[in-house]
């Protein structure tokens, strides 16, 4: 086991080579660069979409998911952030329960699960980003939040491949 300095995210693996494959990541809710429909948003009934990506890489170990808008008035904020799922899935109801062995992180208002898209004023870009990691996170203490910066300091030099799929939305 090791812990990654600056982090409350542990990671136990073998370092992830250089240059990581790309991932294709999609949902039957929206296509790339294009609207999120109204029910998987603030203004709807803020279901969270189906995710669906490529196969991953041989020396996965787990798979990640971080939703963000980098959009927001004070920086990125994390709208859901899921870890370790299994190596095998290539998609999932991030509306349903999850795998066992899956954890759920607290979105930027501090709760668990999905936190809808409900921009202020303007468009904002939703970022669906999924993560194929060469080991497994471990829970932070209870004491402590993992935010969407100390997850990708703890992820560094550990992604074997990763995939983006890109959803707008502005307020109605």
């Amino acid at each position: 086991m090791r812990i990654l300095p600056g982090s409350l995210v542990l990671l136990v693996a073998a370092a992830a080579s250089a240059a990581p494959e790309r991932l294709a990541v999609s949902s039957d809710a929206f296509v790339s660069n294009a609207a999120i429909p109204v029910q998987y948003t603030c203004d709807g009934a803020a279901k969270a979409p189906m995710l669906t990506w490529s196969a991953m890489p041989a020396g996965t170990k787990s798979v990640a998911i971080l939703v963000d808008d980098p959009d927001a008035e004070r920086g990125p904020l994390t709208h859901m952030l899921v870890t370790n799922l299994p190596a095998d899935k290539t998609s999932i109801d991030l509306s349903a329960a999850l795998p066992s062995d899956a954890s759920l992180g607290r979105n930027d208002t501090g709760a668990l699960g999905y936190l809808a898209p409900c921009p202020q004023n303007g468009e904002h870009h939703y970022h669906f980003r999924v993560y194929a990691l060469d080991g497994r996170i471990r829970k932070a203490p209870a004491n402590h939040t993992v935010t969407r910066e100390s997850f990708l300091r703890g992820i560094s030099g550990h992604v074997l491949s990763e995939g983006d799929l890109v959803g707008t939305y502005a307020p109605r």
